[in-house]
């Protein structure tokens, strides 16, 4: 049987999870944008005030009005509204020096209800915006009833020209029945004749016809008449009806309240701008903060957590109690192992000094401690029972006999890696969460490992709060913390920094499953 090493899973094109944590990291870039906005838009209201309007309401009566209309007939008139043509009659009725396309500019309708329409017009003044939405209100009104009274001129026009038409084929009918009586004249008086008598005899049944037709295009007639008479009236109900309700008066506008609108759509416009550029800029960076992918990336388990910032106003405890804790954790690590250990940041320079300076004064109660400081050591530790000694990492004199040996210094970029083994032989990483890429957390973990200097840990600063990623590294158990106590060196027994270099890192591999049965 074959054991096969499991396959990683799949990296997705998109993480979610990666792309909400940078959002919300990113939140002071959206709440600045998002501020900015909201400025901007109370400054564009100072600089750019709204100008005067006035109002104007219209009812709009229609000839085919009906409850199941549903609106149609009054979005039509919003529609005409907005056009050059009225702008066009409204302007010469106001006479303004102005062209329809830049008229139309200075005003919008809006169907209020089914029939009531709402102007609003812009000019320079209240007073010349009331004057133009009245002007404006008046063209609409003589268009609209124009309108509904060309349709009833050309609608009488169509029922005279059909009455002319009926008209003409019943003086038709009217000579045909005419003859037909004068030949049945002329045969009753004819009746001995005997010349006459092989002449053809008009049909009673024709004249029957002849007459029903009459009657029928009389009626016609008639009916057309009517019709022509109510057409010619037009729609008095449409002109009298469609009028002004509301006379123009400016309206009041508020710069408080336009300033609060504009502000609030700033606001909003911002917020999207800033969390769009903060969701894009975490996937372009791509700079790991969650523990997991430091790790995977470094080849170092995450050990503990630092918080970045302390509050500038009422200063907390919390942090200089958490540094003691991990700088108490890794004072038992450096006492686990034989050789010095150093503290190199990346990103988070002031928690690296002074967790070094913590490590210091911890190990300074049992021996004196000589701390090589490639950083500048702002708080070196003072009252300890053994002295602390502080030298510079260009310092090559020996260690004095007793004495413990603390590095602090840096794996940014431009760093010299032929001096890091200068400051340990073992090395503990500070990290700050987002501030490295990919690549450069990788250039770190390989520059170390060429340089013989084992990662024992991460020190993550500033971590995400809500990452509940396992900052464990599983598979890389020569350098983990539990298994520094396990491994001895083959030489003299003793051991390498708690490292075995022949200790290769182990894989996991897929569970057996029982070979089936055939047949």
């Amino acid at each position: 049987m074959t054991m096969k090493p499991e396959t990683s899973q799949p990296q997705h094109l998109l993480d979610f999870t990666r792309l909400w944590t940078a959002i919300r990291r990113g939140r002071r870039l959206w709440v600045a944008f998002a501020l900015l906005g909201f400025l901007g838009g109370g400054v564009l209201t100072v600089l750019v005030p709204p100008a005067p309007t006035a109002v104007v309401q219209i009812l709009v009566v229609h000839e085919e009005d009906s409850p199941a209309d549903g609106g149609s007939l009054i979005r039509t008139d919003v529609s005409l509204l907005m056009t050059s043509r009225i702008a066009g009659l409204a302007a010469k009725r106001l006479k303004i020096d102005e062209q329809p396309e830049d008229f139309l500019k200075d005003y919008e309708g809006v169907a209020v209800t089914n029939s009531i329409l709402q102007i609003t017009v812009k000019a320079p003044s209240g007073a010349e915006a009331a004057r133009r939405a009245k002007g404006l209100a008046e063209a609409f009104i003589a268009d609209h009833v124009g309108r509904v009274q060309a349709g009833a001129t050309a609608e009488a026009k169509a029922y005279t020209d059909q009455q002319a038409q009926v008209q003409k084929d019943l003086d038709g009918v009217n000579a045909q029945i005419s003859g037909a009586e004068a030949a049945q004249n002329n045969r009753n008086n004819n009746d001995d004749d005997e010349d006459n008598a092989d002449a053809p005899q008009p049909n009673a049944a024709n004249l029957d016809t002849l007459y029903a037709r009459r009657a029928e295009l009389s009626n016609q007639i008639t009916q057309l008449t009517q019709q022509a008479q109510q057409a010619g009236l037009g729609a008095p109900r449409v002109a009298a009806g469609t009028q002004i309700v509301d006379e123009p008066r400016p309206v009041r506008v508020s710069l408080k309240t336009t300033g609060a609108t504009n502000g609030g759509i700033g606001l909003v416009l911002g917020l999207v701008v800033g969390v769009a550029i903060a969701a894009v800029g975490g996937v372009v960076r791509d700079k790991p903060v969650l523990r997991r992918d430091i790790a995977e990336n470094l080849g170092a388990s995450v050990i503990a957590e630092l918080p970045r910032r302390q509050r500038r106003f009422l200063p907390g405890k919390k942090l200089t109690q958490t540094r003691k804790r991990v700088a108490a954790t890794l004072v038992r690590l450096a006492k686990d192992g034989s050789a010095p250990v150093s503290v190199l940041e990346l990103g988070a320079a002031p928690l690296a000094t002074a967790l070094a300076s913590d490590i210091a004064a911890e190990l300074a109660a049992e021996k004196p401690v000589a701390l090589v400081a490639d950083l500048e050591i702002t708080n070196p530790p003072t009252e300890t029972a053994h002295p602390v000694r502080v030298i510079g990492g260009d310092d090559t004199s020996a260690p004095q006999s007793g004495e413990a040996r603390i590095g602090v210094g840096s794996v940014a970029p431009g760093t010299a890696w032929t001096d890091l083994p200068h400051l340990g032989s073992e090395t503990v990483l500070v990290v700050k969460a987002g501030y490295a890429n990919t690549a450069w957390l990788h250039t770190v973990g390989r520059q170390l490992a060429d340089a013989g200097i084992p990662i024992v840990g991460v020190v993550l600063a500033d971590p995400d709060r809500r990452d509940k990623s396992d900052g464990t590294l599983w598979d890389g158990l020569h350098t983990a913390l539990r298994g520094r106590q396990k491994h001895k060196s083959a030489n003299n027994g003793h051991t390498t920094n708690g490292t075995n270099v022949h200790d290769l890192p182990t894989k996991r591999f897929a569970p057996v499953r029982p070979a089936e049965k055939k047949g």
